[in-house]
C-alpha cells in the first residue's frame, strides 16, 4: 500500500510538469490553429539560456530564469512577427511547415553551440526531500515542479480571462473576421499569445531542465509528451492541459507499478488513446475559455 501511495503522488506530481510543458502549445493552438512543431525546441532554448545564465555567467537562477524570459519574449515575437505571421493566413500548411523548419534549425544551432553533451541545471531543491515519512517520499524537486506549473497556469488563465490582452486574444481564438471587425488587431494579438506562450515555455524549461538532464535534441521528446498532454485535455484548454497533464503522469506511473517500468510509456498512451475513443475532442476543449 505505501508503495501504490508513492507511485500515486509522484504521478500527480509529475502530471504538474508534463502540463506546463504542453501549455504553451495548448495555448498557441487555442488562438491561431496551428501546431507548432518547434513547440519543444524553444523550451529547451529556454533550457539552455538559463543554464548559460546561471552557471557561466554565475547569475542567481531566478534572476537567470527573468533574463531567458526577456531573451525568449524577444525571439518569440519575431518569429511570429516576420515568420509565421506572414503565412498564417494562407492557411496552416504553411504555418506549421514554417515550425518545422524552426525546429530543425534550433536543434542544429544548440548542437553547434553546446555538442551532444548532456546538460542540468542545478536547482536549489537537488536531492532534498520535501517530505519524508513512512507512507511517502516526495522529491522537493518534484514537489516544486508541480506548485510552479499550477501556477502559472492559473496566472495564465486569469490572464486570459481578464485582461483586455486576455479578451483580444478569446475574440481571435473564437473568429478571427468578427475579431477584427471589432477593431483586434489579430496579427498583433497572435505576437501576443506567442509571447505567453514562450513565458510558459521558460518556466516548463527551468523546471524539466533541473530535473531531468536535456540535450540540443531533446524538444522532440518534449513535444511528444506536449501533445499527448493537450490531447488529452482539449486542444487549446488551459485548464484542460492540467487536467491532461495529471491523468498522463498518473497513467504513467500506475502503469509502471502495475505492470512494470518498462510499460511506462506504453500505458500512458494507451490511456489517451482510450480517452480519445470516448472524447475525441479531449475531455475540455472549449479553447483558451477553461
Amino acid at each position: 500500500m505505501e508503495l501504490f501511495i508513492q507511485y500515486f503522488i509522484q504521478g500527480l506530481l509529475l502530471g504538474g510538469l508534463y502540463a506546463i510543458i504542453g501549455v504553451g502549445l495548448s495555448l498557441v493552438f487555442g488562438i491561431m490553429k496551428l501546431t507548432n512543431i518547434a513547440h519543444g525546441d524553444l523550451m529547451i532554448l529556454s533550457a539552455f539560456f538559463i543554464m548559460v545564465f546561471s552557471t557561466i555567467l554565475g547569475l542567481n537562477l531566478f534572476i537567470a530564469l527573468l533574463f531567458a524570459i526577456v531573451v525568449m519574449v524577444i525571439i518569440g515575437a519575431l518569429i511570429q512577427k516576420f515568420l509565421i505571421n506572414r503565412v498564417i493566413t494562407k492557411g496552416p500548411e504553411p504555418a506549421i511547415l514554417v515550425t518545422f523548419g524552426l525546429s530543425i534549425i534550433i536543434q542544429n544551432i544548440l548542437t553547434l553551440v553546446f555538442r551532444m553533451d548532456a546538460r542540468i541545471i542545478k536547482g536549489p531543491f537537488a536531492g532534498v526531500n520535501a517530505v519524508s515519512s513512512k507512507w511517502v517520499v516526495i522529491s522537493g524537486e518534484y514537489l516544486m515542479n508541480f506548485v510552479v506549473s499550477v501556477v502559472v497556469i492559473v496566472v495564465l488563465s486569469i490572464i486570459i480571462k481578464n485582461t483586455y490582452v486576455g479578451r483580444s486574444i478569446r475574440a481571435a481564438s473564437s473568429s478571427r473576421t468578427t475579431a477584427e471587425f471589432m477593431g483586434v488587431n489579430t496579427l498583433r494579438t497572435y505576437i501576443y499569445a506567442m509571447c505567453i506562450a514562450v513565458v510558459a515555455s521558460c518556466f516548463a524549461g527551468l523546471l524539466v531542465g533541473q530535473t531531468f538532464t536535456f540535450y540540443p535534441y531533446s524538444g522532440t521528446q518534449y513535444l511528444i509528451i506536449a501533445f499527448g498532454v493537450v490531447v488529452i485535455g482539449g486542444m487549446g484548454s488551459i485548464i484542460g492541459t492540467l487536467l491532461g497533464g495529471m491523468i498522463l503522469g498518473l497513467s504513467q506511473l500506475l502503469g509502471a507499478f502495475f505492470f512494470g517500468s518498462g510499460y511506462m510509456i506504453l500505458i500512458g498512451y494507451i490511456v489517451m488513446l482510450v480517452l480519445l475513443t470516448l472524447r475525441p475532442r479531449g475531455l475540455l476543449s472549449n479553447m483558451v475559455r477553461n
